[in-house]
């Protein structure tokens, strides 16, 4: 089910219009016209305010598993406002702000074992579980398996 399908249906069940809905979150009746018929897709603060306002879950609005990450760096995306962006401004769903941005990688050019070094700097900091070693190690199970570098060789 696609985002604007979702908002047609959380509308549908508050029994509201597209006018009284557009009332609640701050924003015109065309502008939740077009997210019902996909012409355009709300912004990360809007999802944030249309799962609040109306009591849905953000993961059900943009249909997102509970265990979803990044496919760059395999961040979870617990929270919009990881989330990068597409070309459009719309959420892009399946990656985080850092990995992605305006619809492309912020580091086009960078390997996986590259992508492997920032995340362990990030990773083995003092109070978080990790030792290098074994940051690495999970860097080095994950990352294959996620879209962005599931056709190279592990690291």
């Amino acid at each position: 089910m696609s985002i604007g399908e979702r908002i047609l249906e959380i509308r549908s069940e508050q029994g509201l219009t597209q006018q009284e809905m557009a009332d609640r979150l701050s924003v015109t009746r065309q502008a939740v016209s077009r997210w019902e018929r996909g012409e355009a897709a709300p912004g990360i603060d809007v999802l944030r305010l249309i799962a609040e306002a109306f009591g849905a879950s953000i993961n059900m609005i943009l249909d997102l598993p509970d265990n979803n990450r990044c496919e760059s760096c395999g961040m979870p995306l617990a929270d919009p406002s990881l989330l990068g962006t597409e070309a459009d401004g719309s959420p892009a769903v399946h990656y985080c702000t850092w990995c992605y941005e305006d619809g492309g990688y912020t580091s086009p050019d960078i390997t996986m074992e590259g992508m492997a070094d920032v995340c362990v700097r990030h990773m083995a900091v003092p109070g978080s579980g990790f030792t290098e070693d074994e940051a690495r190690d999970f860097m080095g199970r994950l990352l294959p398996q996620l879209d962005r570098w599931s056709h190279e060789s592990a690291l």
